[in-house]
């Protein structure tokens, strides 16, 4: 009898702060990759760009991401990048996952924006040898499927109209947020971004 590979998915970014636009997004990757879970991997504070950014500390993200999550059977906030050398690396990041769930499959979720400046990564190349990769569109970054290696695949996905930089524009101006981010995190984003 063999038994069968639990499939993750890797979905990476600040999510300063997440959204439902991200768990949506998860959503819908989860089904049409046919993964048992999806796990938001919170990447740590870049030094640079913390006062251009807006961006909070490594602690609140987590917290807000673990929170809109603690619903969500099927995804969850991964903290593993807070706990590896920096800057965090995709590559390390799987690699060491890899190491830690020997018996798991990863699949990398990443942006159209993303996949259009992914040569530039560290091991780019590494990461198409040893992992699938599934692309989501983002508007005003065009995709043609034909054009990609072997074990990537570009997804249709809904998309919602909603990003985390016109969430905090609207908390610094007092407007409401509500319905843009999980009810359980609302208070939390207009406090810690105010």
């Amino acid at each position: 009898m063999t038994t069968r590979t639990t499939s993750i998915g890797i979905f990476g970014g600040s999510f300063n702060p997440i959204h439902y636009g991200h768990i949506e997004l998860a959503k819908q990757l989860l089904v049409q990759q046919q993964l048992d879970e999806v796990w938001f991997v919170v990447s740590p504070l870049n030094p640079f760009k913390q006062q251009a950014d807006d961006l909070l500390s490594d602690k609140q993200r987590w917290l807000l991401t673990e929170t809109a999550l603690a619903t969500e059977p099927r995804l969850r906030a991964c903290d593993v990048e807070f706990h590896l050398p920096r800057p965090s690396y995709m590559w390390n990041t799987l690699q060491h996952l890899s190491q830690h769930y020997p018996t798991y499959r990863f699949t990398l979720l990443i942006g159209a924006d993303n996949w259009l400046s992914f040569h530039k990564w560290a091991h780019w190349q590494s990461i198409l040898d040893h992992y699938a990769i599934a692309i989501y569109p983002r508007e005003g970054y065009p995709l043609q499927s034909e054009s990609l290696p072997p074990g990537v695949t570009l997804v249709t996905t809904t998309r919602y109209p909603v990003s985390s930089t016109l969430i905090r524009s609207l908390v610094k101006q007092g407007a409401s947020i509500r319905g843009m981010v999980p009810a359980a995190i609302e208070t939390m984003v207009e406090s810690f971004y105010q």
